[in-house]
């Protein structure tokens, strides 16, 4: 039993194994990549395992749609780690006693090395090796005395390759923890925010429209701060095509929170706000008509509701908005007088007849092509619903009527059957924001800049060794034997070797 868990520990903390793993992450990860997540987007995952029958629930079943958090997914993560700690621990030690260790003792026979030269010279043993050694600057050099007056010279270059080769290792082990701890405590939230100076604060989830927690993450420890949106700035080409978004905004945190201060800035796609650890992206904009409601008795209210885009070359916008009718304590009346105005908005306006399309996406000619539904619009049922649109099964049971339809400019207005008016008072830009927050963003930059330079250092640098023996001759000359060996490859060091050993049996000249 001993035998098999040393030999299963040796066989899981191996490299080959590492990579192995490694391949194995990569390949679990592209269901993640290639299948819908249902983190990412309930509704479209529970409608592909609808659609797929018994393969979407079996795939289902399989946490195909979890990928990130499934059993399988998480135990190649752990079984990575555990064998990139197995395995580089040791070499990491065998690398510290190699740097302490000096370079090895010169082979009896250097012609018998893959690189080897001789030749005679005229100093003495004791001048060559002084010599060799000042020529190998850089080198790790030891000399050593052999009998009958000769002396060798052991010399090894190339010790950053294992370094960088630890490096490499080391900063992929520490992107795998920075990845699995920002996947814990990050979080990333969308919000689309009126661009008429409404403020949206990172103060829990309940203010984001879709928000996207990590798994030590509940809401309640947001970073704390204030955006206000001002103005949306957007410039178009000729064609229509976007030349260029600006959120005019401002923003507030820390002390600023306190002493109510606001700090402008101007947000642009691919230039987030960066504020206390969090970035605010600028992922969309749109249109949010506004419409005033004014009831048989007088009263009326006003909405500014955005609208979902629906084709975004031309802006052109669907959506509902929704009215309550005031001063009605009979909830049966009231839940009969609801009133909803939904249909299309266009920037700019064309008709094919009385069918309203948009040409253009700015805001050149606005105008609405409603229906205004009156009944229950099912806002008391407690359950939710969608703010783009009301429950069309209200509409199928006949407790929600279709009472006008109407094309509108921006100032025109219908009357319903009982007096009701709606008016199009005009129409306010929303800009669609992202909030991401990830502590450990800095770490996987830093472990990934190490990656590629410890994977460099590994594949530019060859582990070389050389040897020079200086024995003297009968003849009062020296005898100089040079010879060479690649730790790690031979390629290239033919080259290099031959130009040391030429200058090493070159006669050093009197200054």
């Amino acid at each position: 039993m001993t035998a098999f868990l040393r030999n299963t520990w040796r066989g899981l903390t191996s490299m080959r194994t590492a990579l192995i793993l490694l391949f194995l992450l990569a390949l679990a990860a592209m269901p993640g990549a290639l299948l819908p997540q249902r983190s990412l987007n309930p509704p479209r995952t529970a409608d592909y395992i609808a659609a797929h029958g018994w393969w979407g629930t079996l795939l289902d079943r399989l946490e195909f749609f979890d990928v990130y958090s499934s059993v399988w997914f998480s135990a190649i993560y752990l079984m990575l780690f555990i064998s990139l700690v197995g395995c580089l621990l040791p070499r990491t030690v065998d690398y510290a006693r190699s740097m302490r260790a000096q370079p090895v003792l010169t082979p009896r026979n250097l012609a018998r090395m893959p690189h080897h030269a001789q030749a005679t010279l005229p100093e003495e043993p004791a001048a060559v090796i002084a010599d060799a050694k000042a020529r190998l600057s850089g080198w790790r050099t030891v000399e050593r005395d052999e009998d009958g007056g000769g002396k060798t010279l052991s010399a090894e270059k190339g010790y950053l390759r294992e370094l960088g080769n630890l490096v490499f290792h080391f900063a992929m082990l520490g992107l795998i923890v920075a990845l699995a701890l920002g996947k814990m405590f990050n979080y990333e939230g969308q919000v689309i925010v009126l661009a008429d100076g409404s403020e949206f604060c990172n103060s829990g989830t309940a203010g984001y429209d879709t928000f996207r927690p990590g798994l030590r993450v509940d809401g309640t420890d947001l970073t704390p701060f204030c955006v206000r949106v001002d103005d949306l700035d957007v410039s178009y080409f000729p064609d229509g095509q976007a030349e260029q978004f600006t959120v005019r905004m401002d923003y507030q945190a820390g002390a600023d929170l306190d002493a109510g201060t606001w700090r402008p800035y101007d947000l642009r796609v691919n230039e987030p706000l960066r504020v206390v650890g969090d970035r605010v992206y600028l992922l969309g904009h749109g249109y949010a008509p506004t419409f005033t409601v004014t009831f048989p008795n007088g009263e009326s209210r006003t909405q500014t509701i955005q609208w979902r885009t629906v084709d975004p070359q031309t802006l052109l916008s669907q959506g509902a908005t929704k009215f309550d009718p005031p001063g009605t304590t009979d909830a049966e009346q009231r839940r009969k007088s609801q009133i909803a105005i939904t249909g299309l908005f266009a920037p700019t306006a064309q008709y094919d007849g009385t069918l309203l399309t948009s040409g253009h996406p700015d805001l050149q000619d606005p105008a609405v092509a409603v229906d205004v539904l009156r009944g229950d619009l099912g806002i008391d049922s407690g359950r939710g619903q969608s703010i783009f649109e009301v429950d069309q099964s209200l509409v199928d049971q006949g407790r929600l009527v279709r009472v006008a339809r109407q094309n509108l400019e921006v100032g025109g207005q219908l009357r319903l059957d009982d007096g009701t008016t709606v008016r199009f008072d005009g129409v306010e830009r929303w800009a669609y924001l992202q909030v991401s927050h990830d502590p450990t963003q800095v770490w996987v930059l830093v472990f990934a800049v190490a990656m590629i330079l410890g994977l460099g250092t590994s594949l530019t640098i060859k582990r070389r060794r050389l040897w020079v023996r200086a024995t003297p001759d009968d003849a009062g000359r020296t005898v100089v034997s040079v010879g060479g060996l690649a730790r790690t490859d031979q390629a290239g060091y033919g080259e290099e070797f031959s130009r040391i050993a030429a200058a090493l049996r070159t006669p050093r000249r009197e200054p």
